[in-house]
């Protein structure tokens, strides 16, 4: 089992920034990749992020690239996202997520089949 705690959530007014944070624990070594989804009201669980568990390889959702870094697992056993000029159109819960398939780091890691764990998720609100 691997358990994934997010914190770091809040208020921000449109163009402001925000740092989540997803604290890993138990079996993290079985990890291959960890990601950050996101879901807002009404609407599906859409990709935002992810990182192979040694941090030396990315992949961003076409809508935060530039905007959103990811950072942290491995060694840190901590997965952070960094969001700069957010946008009301960001606001959702934001969830973690940990997967133990080994694959090239890109589209794969884009569904939510993919992740074993997740995390309980962290509200970002963006006010215009």
């Amino acid at each position: 089992q691997v358990r994934l705690v997010e914190s770091g959530g809040g208020l921000v007014q449109s163009g402001g920034s925000l740092r989540l944070s997803c604290a890993a624990s138990g079996r993290t070594f079985t990890t291959a990749a960890m990601g950050w989804f996101r879901q807002a009201p009404g609407k599906e669980r859409e990709f935002v992020a992810a990182s192979t568990w040694s941090g030396d390889g990315t992949y961003y959702a076409d809508v935060v690239k530039g905007r959103f870094t990811i950072s942290g697992a491995g060694d840190k056993s901590a997965l952070y996202l960094q969001m700069n000029n957010l946008s009301p159109e960001d606001t959702a819960v934001y969830y973690c997520a940990a997967s133990s398939l080994h694959y090239k780091i890109g589209s794969y890691y884009q569904t939510p089949v993919k992740y074993n764990y997740w995390g309980q998720g962290t509200q970002v609100t963006v006010s215009s």
